[in-house]
C-alpha cells in the first residue's frame, strides 16, 4: 500500500489525476491529514464512499511507532522510533521560548564519519522517505496535543546527512511550509549539511527562504581534515566558495555550526582563524559545547575556554553566540540513544 505521507501537494495532485481524479482531490485529502490530523479515510466526510473505499484499498497513513522514549529535566523528549521495516532513528523534541523545536533524522544511520559523532557509529543502512521524515513531526505533534501545542520549528540536524537525500528532505520541507500541510514558515526551518557543494550549490537555486546550517567544526583543512572525512572530498576553499555562491544566489546567510573540542579547535588561535577564515561572508557561528560520546575519545572545551573563543570572534567582527544546551541528563548526543539500543541488542 502507499503511504499517503509520501506525497508532496504537486506529487498527490499528479497521482490523483493518474487515477481519473479531480486535481483538487489532492488538496482536499492534504487538508484532511495535515490541518484536520484525520487518521483514517473514513473520517473523511465530504470524500466521496466510493473513494473513501479505493483509499482503503490502496493507500495507507502510518506514522513511525515509539520504540523508546526519554524525558530530560528540561521538559526535552528524545524518541527512538520504529519504522516499518524494524529500523530504528532518534528524533527529538526541544523547547525554546518561542517555541517546540523538532530535530529529524534524515537517514537510517550516517556515512559521514566525524570522528566526534555519535551517529557515525552505525553505517548508513538506507536514506529516509518522505513519509518517514513528515511522520517524526505527526508523532511529536501527538504528544504535544496534551499540551494543546505543536511543533512551530524544524531543523534537519539529526542522524545523517540531509543533502544525501535531497529529493525526499526537499519534498518534506514542502509539505513542512506550505499552507495546506504543516503550515511552518520557512525561516522557520533549517537544514544541516556538514558540507556537500553540489547540495549546497543545488540548495541556493530552491528559490526557498529556508535556513542552511553547515557543520564546519574546524577554522582549517589540517583539523578538519583529522575530524570531518567529507573534507577530504570537500576542501575549505571550495566550501566556501559554494557559501559565497548560496549568499549570492540565495540571498541568504549560512549558519556555521562549530563543536568545541577539547584541545582540537579550541585555541585562541584557531578562533582567530575561524574569523578569518568566514571574513567577507554573511555568516555567523553556532558555538556548541560538545557532548561526550562514550565511544569517542574527545572531550568537552571548558567553560572558561568557550567564552573566549565565542569573545575572541566577537572582537573580530564575527556575530555567534553559543548554543543552549538540552538534555544533557539524557543521551543528548546525536544518535547515542539509537547507538546504545543497537549495542545492547
Amino acid at each position: 500500500m502507499i503511504n499517503l505521507y509520501s506525497f508532496s501537494l504537486p506529487k498527490l495532485e499528479d497521482k490523483m489525476i493518474e487515477m481519473g481524479q479531480k486535481k483538487y482531490r489532492a488538496t482536499q485529502l492534504f487538508k484532511w491529514i495535515y490541518e484536520k490530523d484525520a487518521t483514517t479515510f473514513d473520517e473523511m466526510s465530504d470524500v466521496s464512499l466510493s473513494f473513501r473505499e479505493t483509499l482503503n484499498k490502496d493507500f495507507c497513513l502510518v506514522i513511525p511507532k515509539i520504540f523508546k522514549q526519554q524525558v530530560s529535566n528540561d521538559g526535552t523528549i528524545k524518541l527512538l522510533l520504529e519504522l516499518e521495516d524494524g529500523n530504528k532513528i532518534e528524533t527529538v523534541l526541544m523547547r525554546y521560548n518561542y517555541g517546540n523545536v523538532a530535530c529529524v533524522s534524515s537517514e537510517v544511520g550516517c556515512n559521514m564519519g566525524c570522528c566526534f559523532c555519535a551517529s557515525g557509529l552505525l553505517k548508513k543502512k538506507r536514506s529516509l522517505t518522505v513519509d518517514e521524515l513528515i511522520g517524526q513531526i505527526l508523532v511529536l505533534n501527538n504528544l504535544l496535543k496534551e499540551e494543546n501545542s505543536k511543533i512551530s520549528h524544524v531543523v534537519v540536524m539529526g542522524t545523517g546527512e540531509p543533502f544525501d537525500n535531497y529529493d525526499n528532505v526537499m519534498d518534506f520541507i514542502r509539505i513542512l511550509n506550505h499552507p495546506y500541510g504543516l503550515a511552518i514558515g520557512a525561516r522557520h526551518i533549517t537544514v544541516s549539511t556538514c558540507g556537500l557543494v553540489e547540495g549546497i550549490r543545488k540548495y541556493a537555486n530552491e528559490g526557498l527562504q529556508i535556513n542552511l546550517a553547515i557543520s564546519l567544526h574546524a577554522p582549517n583543512d589540517e583539523i578538519r581534515n583529522k575530524i570531518m572525512p567529507i573534507s577530504l572530498k570537500y576542501p575549505l576553499p571550495e566550501l566556501m566558495d559554494a557559501v559565497k555562491y548560496y549568499e549570492k544566489t540565495a540571498g541568504r546567510r549560512v549558519t556555521f555550526e562549530y563543536i568545541l573540542l577539547a584541545g582540537v579547535n579550541d585555541s585562541r588561535d584557531d578562533a582567530l582563524e575561524l574569523a578569518h577564515l568566514i571574513h567577507g561572508t554573511l555568516a555567523y557561528v553556532n558555538l556548541i559545547p560538545y557532548n561526550p560520546v562514550e565511544e569517542m575519545k574527545y572531550q568537552r572545551s571548558s567553560g572558561n575556554r568557550v567564552h573566549d573563543f565565542l569573545d575572541i570572534l566577537m572582537k573580530n567582527g564575527v556575530t555567534a553566540t553559543i548554543r543552549k544546551e538540552f538534555g544533557t541528563d539524557i543521551d543528548a548526543a546525536c544518535g547515542q540513544l539509537r547507538a546504545k539500543n543497537e549495542k545492547i541488542k
